[in-house]
């Protein structure tokens, strides 16, 4: 649209594809790129992209389409033509009658001839040849000199070209290293500008988390307080770019470990197989997604590993089953979650990045926050489900990318608990979501039913996000909750015949909502299996990517980009000696019905070797000069999408959601640590730093 300068008046507006994202003029012309492309023909695969929907893979859900629209600015009656480019168009620069347009899905980059309005080449941004997905070049400029410059963010590279005019095939110079996620690439006189949007990561300022009662406030490195950077330097030569090819390899672990295919005589099983497609002793396996968690806040009193007990708000007590499981099987101190929160993190389990549609929102999120509903934030080589189908495997999920499932109406979190204890046939057998007035307990027990009935799948997705907390209980019942819910399932997996063919992965999709002293990436992780290594203390560097690749190997999932291409697969967690002991769920240590206002009908719960009246924190009526910030706080609650049909994750923003568990744990009577004075929500510092994660 045009709009007046001096009063901000809408004058002319035009119809253009869908999610345009970058603009450039030429002359009276005006391009715009659209990254979902063009609108939807009729009777074609389509999927929601912010209340549009677009053309899409049906298997994959993926955008197909990508285009550039073309507006003649001086004359506004002119119909807008279309340029059809590749997938997910987002940066554009135009120079010497070529507009370069960045085709960030499709990893290349579009050159269009401005006399034709053509495009004349297409130049390949895939500089490892093992995998064609997942490079992101997100920015482009051309030097005076005739170099082509791309930021890869997903690489963390700028790639170097000749170019002479817009049908003369460029040719590649190299590649030359950045910092965390290259974005937008510009000439500033003769030096080169390169904006880094992770910079070098959460190693930034600290802060301080608090989560209610029955902790105390811990302060470190948190996943928000990543650090962006700006690089400022004169272009080297091509000799110098070329050699700093081999650096951005090494540094990607690109030819590291290529992946091997098998190929002739099927190799003997082994648990993690060198070559994909050849047999593993794993048939069966189960990744168990948490939420938010970092190492320190549940595992920093574990003595054996690199951990600050201070900062254990979550310890053996309130996770009593994950430090059994943490001393049967084995402690990992040095593995990391790669995604600020929700909306990255499980885009980076279930495919292997973040795609740069999520990533370029850094915190905004202006069209939509949970990719789950929107074919732009899906990559075009699938899920971890697709790959396993793909692989003749059998897939089974519990929650993950399963927004659209409901509640009942009338459905509270203490009916669900009396359920979870009970098992009465309610007819709820599909709630298993995203939803904090759900107890994780409850989806054990409808899982169990499923496991029992049918047996698992090659591989089964669960989502259990009562440690995300913010329902109905406290904090510490809520991550007690989900603690018990992970022993229970190890126990029946662990008990069952499917025991010693099977590999339980236990990972949280980001550690946004708590603290580490060495890394606010640092996660827990649990590697549970017979052929696990048992009692061991791994301080190997791992990540949620090398967690991937590891089950792609085990079940012969071909990677879905370079990212998981490259990782090496967690072989050192293995053994070829099995250790067939099942493990023995433990009982929760604190009431899971803590902080409720109303009890359940079926009754308060009650801890090992405790009493419901000695451990039951009761409600009590809020203080009466309060009750007015109380009900503020309440309006600002339903706003929240923390429960119900349209729950969304991570909705809230931080530092809010921290001051209202503390409030609510506290009876309105204690000002958050260091404040003066119970605040309303308009009220509290760094509200919206960072921005509220579903919409800015």
């Amino acid at each position: 649209m045009a709009m007046d300068a001096a009063t901000g008046a809408i004058q002319q507006s035009w119809t253009v594809g869908t999610a345009p994202r970058g603009l450039a003029l030429v002359g009276k012309k005006l391009y715009v790129s659209n990254e979902g492309g063009r609108p939807a023909r009729s009777g074609e695969t389509t999927m929601n992209s912010y209340g549009t929907q677009v053309p899409a893979n049906p298997v994959t859900g993926a955008a197909t389409t990508g285009t550039v629209s073309v507006i003649n600015v001086a004359d506004p009656a002119a119909s807008v033509s279309s340029i059809e480019v590749g997938l997910h168009p987002t940066a554009m620069h135009a120079a010497r009658g070529a507009l370069f347009v960045t085709d960030t899905f499709d990893d290349q980059v579009s050159v269009i001839d401005t006399s034709r309005d053509k495009v004349v080449q297409t130049i390949a941004t895939q500089p490892w040849p093992q995998a064609t997905v997942g490079y992101a070049p997100d920015g482009v400029t051309l030097t005076k000199d005739g170099h082509l410059l791309v930021t890869l963010g997903r690489a963390n590279a700028v790639a170097v070209y000749r170019y002479t005019k817009p049908q003369e095939p460029v040719s590649y110079v190299g590649l030359l290293p950045t910092d965390y996620y290259p974005e937008e690439v510009t000439t500033v006189g003769d030096d080169v500008v390169v904006t880094n949007t992770r910079g070098i990561g959460e190693r930034g300022p600290t802060r301080t988390i608090n989560k209610g009662a029955g902790t105390t406030p811990a302060t470190g490195h948190n996943t928000h307080d990543s650090t962006g950077s700006l690089l400022r330097f004169k272009l080297p030569a091509d000799q110098v770019i070329a050699k700093s090819t081999a650096t951005v390899f090494a540094q990607n672990g690109w030819g590291k470990d290529d992946v091997k295919q098998a190929k002739g005589k099927p190799a003997k099983a082994v648990t993690v197989p060198k070559r994909l497609g050849d047999p593993s002793t794993i048939k069966h396996v189960f990744l168990l997604v948490k939420e938010n968690r970092s190492y320190d806040q549940t595992l920093g009193d574990d003595p054996r590993g690199n951990g600050d007990p201070s900062l254990a708000q979550f310890g053996q007590k309130v996770t009593p089953n994950q430090h059994a499981l943490a001393r049967q099987l084995g402690l990992y101190d040095n593995t990391y979650d790669i995604g600020t929160n929700s909306a990255e993190g499980h885009n980076w389990l279930m495919q292997g990045d973040n795609p740069e549609y999520t990533e370029s929102g850094a915190g905004l999120y202006q069209r939509s926050y949970d990719t789950e509903d929107d074919a732009l934030g899906h990559q075009r080589s699938g899920f971890l489900w697709t790959g396993a189908e793909a692989a003749g495997k059998t897939a089974r999920n519990f929650g993950e990318f399963t927004q659209f499932e409901t509640v009942p109406a009338g459905s509270s979190w203490q009916k669900f608990y009396c359920d979870a204890r009970n098992m009465e046939a309610t007819g709820q057998d599909t709630t298993i979501k995203t939803d904090t007035n759900i107890p994780d307990i409850y989806r054990s027990e409808i899982w169990k039913r499923d496991f029992e009935a049918n047996g698992p799948a090659n591989l089964n997705t669960f989502w259990l996000s009562s440690d995300h907390t913010g329902g109905a209980p406290n904090a510490v019942a809520q991550v007690a909750d989900n603690d018990v819910a992970v022993g229970k399932i190890v126990d029946t997996i662990s008990h069952s015949k499917y025991w010693k063919d099977s590999a339980i992965f236990v990972i949280e999709d980001d550690t946004q909502d708590g603290v580490d002293h060495v890394d606010g990436a640092r996660g827990p992780v649990q590697i549970i299996s017979p052929w696990a290594q048992h009692g061991t203390v791994d301080s190997h560097y791992y990540t949620q990517i090398t967690m991937i690749r590891t089950i792609e190997q085990m079940l012969g999932i071909q990677p879905m980009n370079q990212k998981d291409s490259a990782a090496t697969p967690m072989s050192r967690a293995f053994t070829d000696k099995p250790n067939y002991t099942p493990f023995k769920a433990v009982r929760n240590q604190v009431p899971l019905t803590d902080g409720l206002a109303t009890p359940p009908a079926c009754g308060n719960n009650t801890p090992a070797g405790a009493s419901a009246a000695r451990t039951q924190t009761a409600a009590s009526t809020v203080p009466a000069d309060k009750q007015h910030i109380a009900n503020v706080w309440a309006a600002w609650q339903k706003d929240q999408h923390l429960s119900g049909p349209n729950a969304v994750p991570d909705y809230a923003p931080p530092a809010l959601m921290d001051h209202f568990t503390w409030y609510q744990a506290h009876n309105w009577t204690t000002p958050y640590p260091g404040e003066q004075k119970i605040l309303t929500p308009a009220e509290v510092p760094g509200r919206y730093l960072p921005s509220p994660e579903s919409d800015g």
